[in-house]
């Protein structure tokens, strides 16, 4: 492909040749003879200072926001958005080739893609995922770096699927993907919002700043799928350009609305009024959020034109997905789940969840993450201490903070309930004590690493599956009872 058909949508006045692109890059380590470098502006630091670099090792031209006076320098008012363009066009437009669905917000992301997908493929569409876990090109994986991928890796990742003959792509959209420009290039035929909550200040620093990131999706898409049920969710209906969907659980006025909620430790059914029509609802996941990811999903997939009916029967069988309220295969006398909740928010849904189903005691382990938004730790334990009968206190990912650290910032929280807590430090360790200290009818929620299978420690980053832990444990400890 040649550069100005690489450039084609930009408004660029170069006399550079029109010459051949068999690259592109933000790294000027990458460059090379037919690459063209983009001057990416980050965190840490600026591509415009590595443009030379590029050129020395051959790249064909460099992409830049400031004139650096170099030969072979094409001038962009943002580079950001001119990658995302430019990689449109240098795999063959795929973007346009697909209807994109996107799904924003602090919780729910993951598990709104999914049933997004689910919902798609029982309606017989061959659809794509995008998200935290994984990525899916039809039902082939590949594995995630990013919630949402850098724009070389996204559309390269659309082209894949355009090839694999998808029709649809369901993807999480993160703040941080939509303030950094990687779905720059994109138009969404819908995009659904499912809450906001604290989190990610380390990298946005206010909830105002962290809200304005999440609200440019709503402005490159159809339809905004918006939750009625939170209070920037209001806010959003009252400020987007797009053409607006509401969902509640709670508020009769929202286009989408669900009634009579019954739960069990294994399902959830309810009555959706949508359309003026009556529909009733069973799922395979208990809770109040569970609920609302339904009728996000659900009026995601009508906005494309699958008719409710379908969507209503496809959510009978829907697998549910890995981490997310998920129930290990135990066979004990209580019950272990392990889910991703890592937020204030995140813990308060799942345990409040798991109070309308718990036989005997909810018993709560959890972290805090290491190098991440210090003001919400001692928030993560009031919660635990509020709606918890037992917590354990221990890692998550510390990374390169003193895990006994991080420990001592979230332990104030404790502090106004009577809540019985223990402390240990090694996650593993913490496990093998909640496993061997269980008592009949409790729920024992793991929170905070989900599907991750890994931890990061300051040493290092190790293999840390818990479900193979939990499953290890068991085993061993029926061994040593013969």
């Amino acid at each position: 492909m040649t550069l100005y058909e690489v450039l084609n949508g930009l408004d660029v006045q170069s006399g550079i040749p029109d010459v051949e692109i068999t690259s592109l890059t933000c790294d000027s380590r990458q460059a090379g003879e037919g690459c063209l470098f983009f001057c990416i502006e980050g965190t840490r630091s600026d591509g415009h200072d590595f443009a030379a670099a590029a050129l020395e090792r051959g790249a064909a031209a460099v992409v830049c926001r400031k004139d650096l006076g170099l030969p072979r320098q094409i001038l962009v008012p943002d580079t950001r958005e001119a990658l995302g363009v430019c990689c449109n066009n240098f795999f063959g437009c795929p973007a346009d080739k697909l209807t994109l669905m996107a799904v924003t917000g602090t919780n729910g992301k993951t598990t709104n893609t999914y049933l997004i997908k689910h919902i798609l493929e029982k309606a017989g569409h061959r659809v794509g995922l995008i998200g935290t876990i994984h990525n899916e090109i039809d039902d082939v994986t590949l594995p995630a770096r990013y919630t949402t991928p850098d724009p070389i890796q996204l559309y390269a990742i659309f082209a894949k699927m355009v090839e694999a003959g998808c029709t649809h792509v369901v993807m999480e959209v993160s703040s941080h993907a939509l303030d950094q420009q990687r779905v720059a290039g994109c138009h969404f035929a819908t995009a659904a919002f499912t809450n906001l909550t604290q989190d990610h200040l380390d990298y946005h620093g206010t909830m105002e700043q962290y809200y304005q990131a999440k609200k440019k999706l709503f402005s490159i898409c159809d339809v905004g799928i918006i939750n009625m049920d939170d209070e920037y969710g209001r806010r959003l209906l009252s400020e987007v350009p797009c053409e607006t969907i509401s969902y509640s659980y709670q508020n009769v006025e929202a286009d989408f609305t669900a009634h009579s909620i019954n739960f069990a430790l294994k399902d959830s059914r309810f009555a959706l009024m949508a359309r003026d029509r009556l529909y009733r609802v069973k799922m395979t996941t208990p809770g109040y959020f569970s609920v609302s990811n339904a009728l996000a999903a659900l009026a995601s997939c009508d906005a494309v034109g699958v008719p409710l009916e379908e969507a209503v029967k496809a959510l009978e069988d829907f697998p549910g997905v890995v981490g997310r309220i998920e129930i290990l295969p135990t066979n004990t006398p209580y019950t272990v789940i392990r889910d991703y909740a890592h937020s204030p928010d995140g813990l308060q849904k799942i345990l409040e969840t798991v109070r309308e189903f718990a036989p005997g005691r909810v018993v709560c382990l959890f972290g805090c993450a290491g190098n991440r938004d210090r003001t919400k730790r001692p928030k993560m334990a009031s919660v635990v201490a509020r709606l918890a009968d037992f917590c354990i206190l221990t890692s998550d990912n510390p990374r390169d903070e003193d895990p006994m650290r991080i420990i001592e910032d979230a332990l104030p929280g404790f502090e106004p309930f009577n809540t019985p807590y223990k402390v240990i430090v090694d996650r593993y360790e913490a496990i093998e004590w909640a496993l061997k200290n269980a008592q009949k009818d409790d729920v024992l929620i793991l929170a905070g690493k989900g599907h991750e299978d890994y931890q990061v420690l300051p040493y290092g980053t190790i293999h840390f599956d818990e479900k193979e832990i939990v499953l290890k444990i068991l085993k061993e400890m029926e061994e040593n009872a013969q």
